[in-house]
């Protein structure tokens, strides 16, 4: 069996997602279809509107045949790591190809823009490090590196969000020399970003503003959702009474940074260059997350490295905690969540393939990874009442979802 991996959040699962669903497994020729999803926490540093067990069901009824979890050290992280954990899980399950979503549709563009990036790596580091010095962002640090060797044209312009993330899996595929085939479909309609509803195919930022702005799903989101995203969206608010957004973790946090002292504070992930200082003066002042935010963005920190930052301090995350993930040549495990009958039998087949261990729930004696998964699981579910906590993480202990 031939097996198409996509790299996901499904931050909710919507049509368009669909649509990469089904030019993947076309584009593959692919028998099953495999995801790596982020769990608790998404790569802009934002708590998923819904838990990841939810995301699987809808997934996994949605036509995705197995459903994997990209570790919390590799989700909440920069472009190139997230890419680089979830193209290393994918390898492990042996997937023969790579599908993703690009301004272009045109995989040539992300190849020799590859070469010419090796090519340019030393002026690319100089630039880069010169812009950082002259005060600017990483990502406008990058663009302007980016700029300089050549790398934005209208095929690979690396200001796009997707392609960013497109070039980085290209950059994880070919730098480990993996034995996977890299694809790219074109995206359809709605931007990235784009946070207004205008059609059957939105973005998922939109339906989530407008989640959040109505308090319900609407005519228009539940035209750009398959029928199983409106089920797992709806149950879990039933039981949850709301979908997870940063305002809900606001106390929380504001309570933790005004209880920890400067030095606790450094030492937590991405607390960098003074921020803890930072942190505590506006602190005193925050009415809310969007409140703190707005005072602690500059040019510098960018809102999504500013969340990034936040999700570390709520689940208590150290730098200590991070550092044997740059280290990491190959995955230690793969974590299952979710499959169809046609993953069960992808699995089977190449059982005796497979070198690390398939994870099917939390148990003792876990690996430094999961402990960091069990943690963001707590932190996730922390907003709600204590009843309802455990019975939501349970979850983390049951069989993964099956779908007939």
């Amino acid at each position: 069996m031939k097996a198409c991996g996509l790299i996901v959040e499904y931050n909710p699962f919507h049509n368009g997602h669909v649509y990469h669903l089904k030019n993947a497994k076309n584009v593959s020729n692919a028998d099953c279809m495999i995801t790596v999803m982020s769990g608790s926490f998404l790569q802009r540093g934002e708590p998923a509107i819904i838990d990841k067990f939810y995301r699987t069901k809808a997934a996994v009824t949605s036509g995705i045949d197995i459903v994997v979890e990209l570790p919390y050290a590799f989700a909440v992280q920069s472009s190139d790591l997230f890419a680089r954990g979830s193209v290393l899980t994918l390898q492990a399950l042996g997937v023969d190809s790579i599908c993703f979503g690009s301004e272009s549709g045109d995989i040539t563009d992300f190849i020799s823009g590859y070469h010419l990036f090796n090519e340019q790596a030393e002026l690319f580091r100089e630039t880069l490090t010169t812009q950082l010095q002259q005060g600017l962002s990483f990502p406008e640090a990058s663009k302007a590196a980016y700029q300089k060797i050549g790398l934005t044209t209208a095929g690979m312009d690396l200001t796009k969000p997707n392609n960013i993330l497109g070039f980085s899996y290209v950059k994880a595929i070919l730098e480990n020399n993996l034995p996977i085939e890299p694809l790219t479909i074109k995206r359809s309609k709605s931007g990235y970003h784009d946070k207004t509803i205008t059609s059957s195919i939105a973005s998922a930022t939109s339906i989530r503003e407008q989640l959040f702005a109505d308090n319900k799903i609407t005519p228009e989101i539940a035209a750009a959702i398959p029928e199983a995203t409106k089920e797992q969206l709806n149950r879990y608010r039933h039981i949850a009474t709301s979908w997870h957004q940063w305002e809900d973790y606001f106390p929380l946090l504001h309570y933790r940074v005004m209880t920890m002292t400067e030095q606790e504070l450094s030492a937590i992930q991405g607390v960098d260059e003074g921020l803890e200082y930072r942190l505590k003066k506006t602190a005193k002042h925050a009415t809310s997350f969007e409140n703190w935010m707005e005072q602690l963005k500059t040019k510098r920190y960018t809102w999504t490295r500013l969340q990034r930052m936040f999700v570390h301090i709520l689940t208590n995350t150290k730098k200590r905690d991070m550092t044997f993930v740059l280290e990491m040549a190959s995955m230690p495990y793969v974590r299952l969540l979710g499959l169809t009958k046609t993953g069960r039998q992808y699995l089977n087949s190449i059982k005796k393939q497979i070198e690390i261990p398939v994870i099917t729930k939390l148990s003792r004696n876990m690996h430094p990874l999961l402990h960091l998964e069990e943690k963001a699981s707590a932190a996730y579910y922390s907003i709600l009442p204590p009843a309802l906590q455990m019975k939501l993480r349970s979850q983390e202990l049951q069989p993964p979802i099956m779908d007939p």
